[in-house]
């Protein structure tokens, strides 16, 4: 974020709350060009958001408004200075769904807990899609006001020029137009006079205070129910099982039945359809951004959506016949390039543990363990120059301190942070053991905690020492 822009935004703040700007935290950015940063004043914490695409801030910024004004859970937009391409919104933290699905998840098994939140999110997007639409100003829809003919053509073709062309999956060009238009006007037989989210996925639900909260909805438009279900339960890196999905399709129906004039029948006789061209933008998308752009991130996301394309394709029962949109999709999932796409060697959590003197000090970028408490070995009678090359330590913190009780302790903790680490695939963590001259207390708990993480876990441990490591230098 430019530095202006930042000060624009700041100035924003203090001239609509009165608030003292104490601190500001850039967000990082994610697959929009939208850029965001914390405000964190004396007594309240905000989101600024810029965007130079004036069309698609008025879209957000109206939307948000009226389902604010529907109860539905959205940012209130607090300020605004268009002049700028600038406005204020609520922060709701950094608790993403996507994240806490990581987190929560035990390999393929989902707590009752998480799924709770789960059936919470499609209960609000069911008000959303039906109660939000009354009343909604879709002359501001930004890029088009229904997710009509033109809509599905420009996905589709997104797929085709940025995943087909690009992962070289061969196809004839004409007979693949002819398979979009017939595929087209058969979706366009669903009902379509919902809001449709657009973008309604994992990353664009933020989880504040254990309830569903929900951002990036400026590209919604009218449309059909199931494209916005398919969003969610077939988000490539969230990982839902095929039984998972088929237990939330359920919930979502269920939800349905409590609005009347909503045809059920037809929801589901469209349902996979509405999967296949949704999963086909995302890889549309996923080819963009990662093949295109080469960001990393989107290529991993592949191999989870070839697995999902597979499973899709067993359900579809069209009745219209769509041969070489078939054919392709086939291609796509023998692919023996795209299987290997965004597949790397899984990278072992580093694990530093560094011992240091308080003297000194250090920045410590992780767990900080303060051995002072633990008695100093220097104080002993019995302590000599030579104690390093003696057992004297080893029997003097097992036998006469509280230094093992102390370990004990430490290691319940970094067991969590270990398990955390892995779960949230991070490729550090650092662990800090600190005493009056960090060379003894300190030295001893590291090397404990080194031994003890590389016989319990498959990680690389990098044992450094401050003082005697610039001693040996």
């Amino acid at each position: 974020m430019k530095k202006n822009t930042k000060q624009n935004i700041i100035s924003l703040f203090e001239n609509w709350s009165g608030d003292q700007v104490v601190n500001t935290e850039l967000i990082p950015p994610s697959g929009s060009y939208r850029e965001y940063i914390r405000i964190i004043g004396k007594n309240l914490t905000v989101m600024g958001v810029y965007n130079s695409d004036k069309k698609e801030n008025n879209a957000f910024i109206t939307y948000s408004r009226h389902f604010k004004s529907k109860g539905l859970s959205v940012p209130e937009i607090l300020a605004v200075d268009e002049s700028m391409d600038i406005y204020l919104q609520d922060d709701f933290g950094d608790t993403m769904l996507f994240d806490y699905i990581q987190n929560e998840r035990e390999g393929d098994h989902f707590p009752e807990s998480l799924i709770w939140i789960l059936k919470k999110t499609i209960k609000e997007l069911v008000r959303f899609q039906i109660e939000g639409t009354d009343g909604l100003d879709y002359s501001v829809a930004y890029p088009r006001a229904a997710f009509d003919k033109q809509s599905m053509m420009w996905d589709l073709n997104y797929f085709k020029y940025y995943f087909l062309k690009l992962a070289q999956i061969p196809f004839d060009e004409q007979l693949l137009e002819d398979d979009y238009l017939r595929f087209t006007d058969y979706l366009l037989q669903a009902p379509s006079d919902y809001f449709l989210y657009r973008d309604f996925q994992s990353r664009n639900v933020m989880l504040k205070d254990g309830e569903p909260k929900f951002i990036d909805f400026q590209g919604g438009r009218k449309g059909a129910l199931p494209y916005d279900l398919a969003s969610l339960l077939y988000d490539a890196k969230a990982d839902f099982s095929e039984a998972l999905r088929e237990e939330l399709l359920a919930y979502y129906l269920d939800e349905l039945n409590n609005y009347e004039d909503v045809d059920i029948a037809g929801f589901k006789s469209h349902y996979y359809g509405f999967v296949l061209i949704r999963m086909m933008q995302a890889m549309g998308a996923f080819g963009f951004r990662g093949f295109y752009e080469k960001k990393e991130h989107f290529l991993q996301s592949i191999p989870y959506a070839l697995r999902d394309l597979k499973e899709v394709l067993q359900h579809l029962d069209f009745p219209v016949q769509l041969p070489e949109l078939i054919s392709a999709l086939e291609s796509v999932c023998d692919s023996e390039f795209l299987k290997t796409v965004g597949v790397s060697k899984e990278e072992k959590l580093n694990v530093i543990i560094q011992s240091f003197s308080y003297r000194r000090g250090i920045q410590p970028d992780g767990f900080v363990f303060d051995c002072r408490i633990i008695d100093d070995p220097v104080g002993d009678i019995r302590f000599e120059d030579s104690h390093m090359s003696s057992e004297f330590l080893p029997t003097f913190f097992k036998e006469e301190t509280s230094m093992h009780a102390f370990l004990k302790s430490v290691c319940a903790v970094v067991d969590i942070a270990i398990d955390k680490s892995k779960k949230q695939q991070k490729k550090q963590l650092e662990i800090y053991f600190g005493c009056v001259g960090g060379q003894h207390r300190s030295v001893y708990a590291a090397e404990f905690m080194a031994e003890y993480i590389d016989m319990k876990y498959d990680v690389e441990v990098n044992l450094r020492h401050q003082e005697l490591d610039n001693v040996v230098a």
